[in-house]
């Protein structure tokens, strides 16, 4: 991570950490959700994101706030973390956007707070990984 220039990296909306596997999770008997089953969300996500028009990364930002409406505790949410970290413009496009796709992929038609969360943790990995 350290070779790859900020620029670059501002260009990739997702870095996420794959953690080691443990013995015990291999062998056990839990299972998730099959490639078959994780396509079929995508589509489906998909699909969602063509009848809007383009799809999510592409969203313009003046189409943002049509296309991205978040309930009361997702908004005080995004408002937190867009004080606390000292968001741009341009991160807070970016979480909205990455959020609306994660809102996508659970079927939700509201950004919901968990949303948020889980694309500025994302956001952050992206910040972490650059250091």
């Amino acid at each position: 991570m350290g070779k790859l220039s900020g620029p670059l990296l501002d260009r990739i909306d997702l870095h996420i950490e794959v953690p080691a596997v443990a013995y015990q999770e291999l062998r056990g008997k839990e299972t998730g959700a099959t490639s078959a089953e994780m396509r079929e969300r995508v589509l489906a996500a998909r699909a969602i994101q063509a009848a809007r028009g383009s799809i999510n990364a592409a969203m313009p930002p003046g189409k943002l706030r049509g296309f991205c409406p978040l309930d009361a505790a997702a908004e005080k949410t995004l408002e937190m973390a867009v004080k606390r970290l000292a968001l741009s413009a341009r991160a807070h496009d970016r979480i909205l956007k990455v959020a609306r796709t994660i809102a996508d992929l659970g079927r939700s038609e509201q950004i919901q707070a968990e949303h948020i969360a889980e694309a500025v943790l994302y956001w952050l990995l992206d910040r972490e990984g650059c250091n």
